[in-house]
């Protein structure tokens, strides 16, 4: 019998005793066998998902939000072992970009289901992840948010802090795209292997999740006028280009700023720093996403 393991985060999953019944209940029901890991304060998932998968475990599931996910996939980096996801987390930008459903019966049968598929992961300082890494302000307001909020009102919860923190100094960075330099002021820059924030708003629009390449945004407004422009670039899916929102593509990027600034990775806040290096794993993790008719449910509702 082929066996999953379900990495949960109590922390993030509200009912989690109830969804751990159901995502047992969906492995019975589906002949697999199954084993319910917890996720602690000291450990994220990456050494439970690793443990799994030595003790033969054949698929596993992540079941919490994009920290979960992103401690999962760092286990299952380069491996033939599929990750699936049951998105339970306050972005969920990993499921939102594979188009796994946020239904929780339904994202357990997309990791049931056998359709797969091959993404990219990147490292920012070592650290693997699935969606995206930042330096300046996008980390200050990840750390800024209330964690009670955050389980409450979801991807809302960053609003507050985004309009508080948005008006901070710019910093001066210096960036290494390939090898190419760039200097700019701004207030923050984002590099993605996926291009969606909290809330499913495209800031990244040519981001691929299997092209083998990093997209990178350098935000810059200074003024309450240069936020509302990159607002409506991001909310429209424009891919104008100005000193308020510049976008480059590269394999490895390098990251230095004039002083230390929040960081953070896939919405976990890193320890601050003034640099950050991301290189991208192309190929490196097989994930379970939707079959055909349910990518068109997803997206059509039908």
């Amino acid at each position: 019998m082929s066996t999953a393991a379900f990495v949960l985060n109590p922390a993030r999953v509200r009912g989690a005793a109830r969804v751990a019944a159901r995502c047992a209940a969906a492995a019975t029901a589906t002949g697999w066998g199954w084993l319910m890991l917890e996720t602690s304060a000291g450990e994220t998932g990456t050494a439970l998902a690793r443990q799994a998968a030595a003790a033969g475990a054949d698929l596993i599931f992540a079941v919490g939000g994009d920290g979960t996910v992103r401690a999962c996939a760092q286990a299952l980096a380069s491996t033939a072992i599929p990750l699936a996801i049951v998105p339970r987390g306050t972005a969920n930008l990993a499921a939102r970009a594979l188009g796994v459903p946020h239904q929780l019966d339904a994202a357990l049968a997309t990791g049931f289901g056998g359709h797969e598929r091959r993404i990219d992961l990147a490292t920012a300082d070592g650290i693997t992840f699935v969606a995206m890494a930042g330096l300046g302000v996008d980390a200050a307001v990840v750390a800024a948010a209330p964690a009670g909020l955050k389980a409450r009102a979801g991807w809302l919860a960053y609003a507050a802090p985004g309009a508080r923190l948005a008006q901070g100094p710019c910093a001066a960075f210096g960036i290494s795209l390939d090898g190419a330099p760039l200097a700019c002021e701004a207030r923050s820059v984002v590099v993605g292997n996926a291009g969606l924030l909290p809330g499913g708003f495209m800031l990244l629009p040519d981001a691929r999740l299997d092209d083998g390449r990093l997209d990178v945004g350098i935000l810059g407004p200074v003024s309450p006028l240069g936020w509302g422009r990159v607002a409506y670039r991001v909310l429209t899916g424009s891919r104008r280009e100005d000193r308020h929102l510049g976008r480059y593509r590269a394999r490895l990027v390098e990251i230095r700023a004039d002083r230390d600034l929040p960081r953070q990775v896939d919405g976990e806040v890193i320890e601050p720093g003034r640099s950050l290096t991301v290189t991208v794993l192309p190929a490196a993790l097989l994930v379970r996403v939707p079959g055909p008719r349910g990518r068109f449910r997803a997206r059509f509702g039908g």
